[in-house]
């Protein structure tokens, strides 16, 4: 450490934490020229030149979920093909508690699962397991930017390819689940829960579904006794039932991203440290309090 960033760091707290942002802008903008801008080049070249284009993500399954309105965008002039890779770890630096496939963004079942969801959307014309197929867009880059992504998820993927897309629209479609009509349908991540929030005024409803994983099923049983449990078969089928619920409540989880995705009446529970995900368009709203969570869901329900 240099003698003047040390004086700074005691003496002058202010200009110490402008020494530091020069000196970080400094490395970023190194890293974006000789890095980052040969990858957005990249990608801008294969959507100029080449008519059929193969994307690749490793996951989070939300993520997954969130570059389908770049792919559908681009479907419009370009046949899309959309391979998911399995088993890629996760950086120490982000890895979360609970991670429901521990130290990788997605296992081989995940990939299993998501599969028949992906290869339903007619704007995708090969999905596929990632088994070293020719990639010309790597949507997992936006993990390399020297950049703080604290904006909606959904729009990391128009910036790396400077294509935008319309997020009032769907983005996926599926048909209505024939067993599970008009549920309050419910996902809700242990480690992305609001603390200022619970779910027990629901204990008025009789109509309450639970999906996802067990433990978090336990986790919120215990504030609405009548919940019940549905382990579906893969996230097609959990697609389905979302789309045929009454309303869907849920935080910053696959779940959700599978309502935003089809518009559902949605109610997000947001978490004031972590406000990575926002709804879009009609029927979708989000909370950060106990009182507008109840008003909001009457508002929907009714």
């Amino acid at each position: 450490m240099s003698i003047s960033k040390t004086l700074f760091k005691f003496f002058n707290k202010k200009k110490y934490n402008e020494y530091k942002n020069e000196k970080i802008l400094a490395k970023n903008k190194i890293l974006y020229n000789k890095f980052i801008k040969i990858k957005l080049n990249k990608i801008t070249s294969m959507l100029n030149e080449k008519k059929e284009i193969n994307f690749l993500h490793s996951g989070h399954l939300g993520d997954v979920i969130n570059a389908l309105p770049l792919i559908k965008e681009i479907s419009k002039t370009k046949k899309c093909n959309y391979f998911i890779e399995a088993n890629k770890n996760i950086p120490s630096h982000i890895l979360i508690s609970n991670h429901p496939f521990g130290k990788k963004f997605l296992t081989d079942k995940a990939v299993e699962m998501i599969l028949p969801l992906i290869k339903k959307q007619n704007f995708i014309e090969i999905a596929e397991k990632y088994t070293n197929q020719q990639i010309d867009i790597d949507l997992n880059i936006f993990r390399e930017f020297p950049l703080n992504f604290n904006i909606d998820s959904v729009r990391w993927y128009f910036h790396l390819a400077g294509v935008h897309a319309n997020l009032n629209e769907k983005y996926i479609n599926v048909e209505n689940h024939k067993n599970f009509h008009d549920k309050i349908v419910i996902t809700r991540n242990l480690s992305r829960k609001n603390y200022l929030i619970n779910y027990k005024f629901l204990n008025e409803y009789n109509d309450l579904l639970f999906l996802g994983l067990e433990d978090e099923y336990l986790d919120l049983k215990n504030e609405i006794p009548n919940l019940k449990f549905y382990d579906c078969k893969d996230f097609l089928e959990m697609a389905m039932i979302i789309k045929n619920s009454k309303i869907f409540i849920g935080n910053l989880s696959f779940g959700f991203a599978l309502a935003e995705a089809m518009k559902v009446p949605r109610l997000l529970e947001s978490g004031p440290n972590f406000p990575l995900v926002y709804p879009n368009g009609n029927n979708g709203f989000d909370f950060y309090f106990q009182e507008h969570f109840e008003k909001l869901f009457i508002k929907i329900y009714n």
